[in-house]
């Protein structure tokens, strides 16, 4: 029943959104606590729960989502934004924005969360489609679909590390099988963004028009000087997660302050400091509650609801049990590489993080590798990669990343299961898929 509790409420959630034109925040918080009662949950635990959920997806990316926010006003006010997306136009072209934006989400994801790539990158994006003409729906899936990619898939991403770590699986072998599994699967994102998403369009900046943007750039600050508030974060992240590999007792002072930058948070603080110095002169006024800050707090303010009721949605779902559910109702079938697959696509339906898909469905196959014949060290590597397959199917509306996607992109939620979740899907099928094909050959 609590699957399909489940169902039910992804179909209350799109109804009420989409047709009834409540505010997703709302209808996310109501539809949670329906769940909860529904799951016959206690009383004190539903309390609990919508108090860690909201309070523990904020208190891990609200900070960011807010910063984030405040630098893209800042790249977009002073039209740098712009001159950065009129260089990378230059490099790419105009039909060829949606394959940069999932490329560049491609390689930032290996170090950076997906959630802060997609902060970090979507002003960029929005300008990009906006110089090109393009709908903002095909380079924000692509972008999406990119960042999803290798932070299910590559190390040294948390969840794969994690999964080799609980299997025994030899990290060099699963980068070896990560890397080509990730980049085909790429390749289909890029299709499904282009051929599918593409065809939806939405406005990049609907409120900003050509002559305004023409305004900007003539005293908009060089691309060079434009992309320091996005790439300084990306590479001080990068640099953290490198400290990360290193044995604590070996870190000197001047790494562990490093470490202290490289966190999320500081690092967008940096990023924020740097897109203070875009304007030609830094007035009061645009700080100020009424300035380009205010404004972007703001927006923000819908941005961090929305997601923190998903948050609540997320943990509800966790709380109630329903993963391991899932998980103990698919682990008797005995269906070679797709069997985690499964597992961890149903663990990821049911509460959201694909970090924990990861994890708990590693754990869960652990002690069924004798019997599934699944003990060589090709075998624990193709496992690995087939339990980060699973990880992406699907991102909906208990996914914070979700609601990060379909807020900062201007997606409705029907727009958002339609491209988003369904992307998800494709990148997920192609990567099991190609693992099933690789398992013919080397078993």
């Amino acid at each position: 029943m609590l699957v399909v509790y489940l169902l039910v409420s992804i179909v209350l959630i799109i109804f009420m959104v989409n047709y009834l034109r409540l505010h997703p925040f709302l209808a996310l918080f109501m539809v949670a606590v329906f769940f909860g009662f529904a799951a016959g949950m206690d009383y004190g635990l539903i309390l609990d729960t919508i108090n860690d959920g909201f309070g523990g997806t904020l208190g891990k990316i609200g900070l960011v989502i807010i910063f984030g926010v405040i630098i893209g006003a800042f790249l977009e006010n002073t039209g740098g934004a712009y001159a950065l997306a009129e260089a990378v136009i230059k490099i790419v072209g105009k039909k060829r924005v949606a394959a940069a934006m999932g490329i560049l989400g491609y390689f930032v994801s290996i170090p950076v969360y997906a959630d802060s790539g997609f902060i970090l990158l979507s002003p960029l994006n929005k300008s990009l489609s906006k110089k090109a003409g393009i709908s903002l729906a095909g380079s924000a899936v692509a972008l999406a679909m990119g960042l999803t990619v290798t932070h299910n898939l590559v190390p040294p991403t948390p969840g794969p590390i994690a999964a080799a770590g609980i299997l025994g699986a030899d990290l060099g072998l699963v980068l070896a099988l990560a890397i080509p599994i990730s980049i085909l699967a790429l390749v289909m994102a890029l299709v499904f963004a282009t051929k599918f998403a593409a065809r939806t369009y939405i406005e990049p900046n609907p409120d900003i028009s050509q002559e305004s943007i023409d305004q900007k750039m003539k005293t908009a600050p060089s691309a060079f000087k434009a992309s320091l508030p996005i790439v300084v974060p990306i590479v001080l992240i990068m640099v953290n997660s490198r400290m990360k590999t290193i044995d604590a007792q070996e870190i000197t002072g001047w790494q562990s302050f490093l470490q202290f930058l490289g966190e999320p948070v500081m690092a967008l603080v940096i990023g924020m400091f740097l897109a203070f110095s875009l304007p030609k002169k830094l007035k009061k006024e645009l700080i100020s509650t009424e300035g380009w800050v205010g404004k972007a707090l703001k927006e923000s303010a819908n941005i961090l609801l929305i997601t923190g009721a998903g948050g609540v949605f997320g943990k509800m779902l966790q709380n109630s049990g329903i993963a391991g559910v899932m998980g103990e109702a698919l682990s008797d079938l005995n269906l070679s590489f797709f069997l985690p697959f499964l597992i961890a696509s149903a663990i990821k339906l049911a509460q959201g993080s694909s970090t924990v898909a990861l994890i708990t469905t590693a754990s869960i196959m652990l002690p069924m590798m004798p019997s599934l014949g699944m003990e060589s060290e090709m075998d624990k590597a193709l496992l690995v990669v087939s339990i980060g397959a699973g990880s992406m199917v699907v991102s909906h509306a208990n996914d914070s990343f979700f609601w990060v996607v379909t807020q900062m992109s201007g997606m409705n939620v029907g727009q958002g299961y339609k491209l988003h979740s369904l992307g998800t899907l494709v990148i997920g099928l192609t990567s099991i898929i190609t693992v099933l094909i690789i398992s013919l050959f080397v078993n």
